[in-house]
């Protein structure tokens, strides 16, 4: 068995640097040109270059995506774009269009092209064709099962990857293909502008009744029939290695760093504690815990084990389910002293119960006694963004620790 990759989303700069040192072994991120996610930050060039040498530096790697389904004027300055990635040393780019592969291939043949769960690929003799023209790694579509992933494996050459999604939202179009955000507020999905009508409350009203709304389930406030939970596979890595999938894939480059941090750390625990012994691995329910403290919907296994069923949707609302705030990153400790330098995110009061943890660490709690501003004045509460205080923490934490706080206290 090979140990797979976990592949990270990353939106802005900050995002990157936090999935990397909670244990991502890639990330993937949008440019400012020909990506699917313009709701994210993304990243300028001289972004993209820090963001690099930053991953090169630790060992990992740096794809950009460049998956959009684009129109004529989509394809200007597509060469000078990728001569620039590959100046920087970015590892690979994710493309879903013949046209831009095309580009690519023969403006800058040495750069390792991924093809994008955007081509909606789902049997064997399809990758065979891309293999022929120089890919060697697929995204896989999201609409496969587990066992139909392992007759594609079965059937393609050893150093053809098989990349998939473990984690994050559904999309409710086949592979992500979407025309119902264009048709509605003329954002078009397939160029990065989704406005996400799949989490909108729907009615359904007869054409002779107007204003006379019928409930399409048993449901007043109307129901979310295109609003899909959450993909969630961290209960069945044993499955998917022995599948041979080559990457496991996490979604959400619009999600916060919080989000990214927690997690690619509960990926990271469960896929190093079952290659210390498969044979004896159990899993752990604190991983799945952890991650149900970042902003989430309920779970689901997609299409791995079965077409998804009415189980798989929520129908109530589309709200995420949020039990935590983040609200400090820590920039410094001072163990003779214990005082943290932290970076508030969202406010804090003298009193909260905090818990703290990092990359390698369960986490702990504890209680606010007092809190400095950047001046040394004692403060009650920390209510400005990105304020610095200092406060004292009683375990040894360090740079990049993160401090939350549960919404019930």
């Amino acid at each position: 068995m090979q140990k797979p990759e976990l592949l990270a989303p990353a939106g802005d700069l900050e995002k990157l640097k936090m999935a990397i040192i909670y244990g991502a072994d890639a990330v993937y991120l949008g440019g400012e040109q020909f990506g699917l996610r313009k709701a994210s930050k993304n990243f300028t060039k001289e972004e993209i270059r820090e963001g690099v040498e930053f991953a090169h530096d630790k060992g990992r790697k740096v794809y950009v995506t460049m998956n959009i389904v684009p129109h004529n004027e989509d394809l200007i300055g597509l060469e000078q774009y990728v001569e620039e990635l590959y100046q920087v040393g970015v590892d690979g780019v994710i493309v879903s269009d013949p046209g831009i592969f095309s580009i690519i291939n023969k403006t800058v043949p040495n750069l390792p092209i991924h093809l994008s769960t955007q081509a909606s690929v789902t049997n064997y003799e399809t990758i065979m064709f891309w293999y022929n023209l120089g890919i060697r790694r697929i995204v896989l579509a999201r609409e496969l099962s587990l066992k139909e992933i392992e007759e594609i494996i079965d059937n393609i050459p050893n150093d053809m990857e098989i990349e998939t999604f473990v984690h994050g939202a559904m999309c409710i179009s086949y592979s992500g293909r979407c025309l119902l955000s264009n048709y509605m507020v003329g954002r078009d999905a397939n160029r990065g502008d989704c406005a996400h009508p799949c989490r909108w409350k729907y009615y359904l009203m007869e054409e002779k009744r107007p204003g006379e709304y019928f409930p399409v389930v048993e449901e007043e406030k109307g129901t979310f029939i295109f609003n899909s939970k959450d993909l969630c596979m961290i209960e069945h890595i044993p499955e998917l290695v022995k599948a041979g999938i080559r990457s496991f894939k996490i979604e959400g480059r619009v999600k916060s760093s919080y989000y990214v941090a927690t997690v690619v750390r509960s990926y990271r625990m469960a896929i190093d504690e079952y290659f210390k012994d498969p044979d004896n691995y159990a899993f752990d329910d604190d991983w799945i815990n952890e991650i149900k403290k970042a902003s989430h919907r309920d779970f689901t296994t997609g299409f791995y084990f079965g077409k998804p069923t009415e189980k798989d949707q929520v129908y109530t609302s589309s709200s995420y389910i949020r039990g935590y705030d983040f609200v400090g990153l820590v920039l410094d400790y001072d163990e003779d002293t214990k005082l943290a330098t932290v970076e508030q995110r969202n406010r804090m009061f003298v009193g909260d119960e905090i818990e703290v943890f990092g990359p390698d660490r369960k986490h702990f709690t504890q209680i606010i006694d007092k809190m400095w501003d950047e001046e040394g004045n004692e403060i009650d509460v920390a209510p400005h963004p990105q304020q610095i205080v200092k406060m004292k923490i009683n375990e040894k934490v360090g740079k990049w620790d993160i401090i939350r706080k549960s919404r019930e206290d």
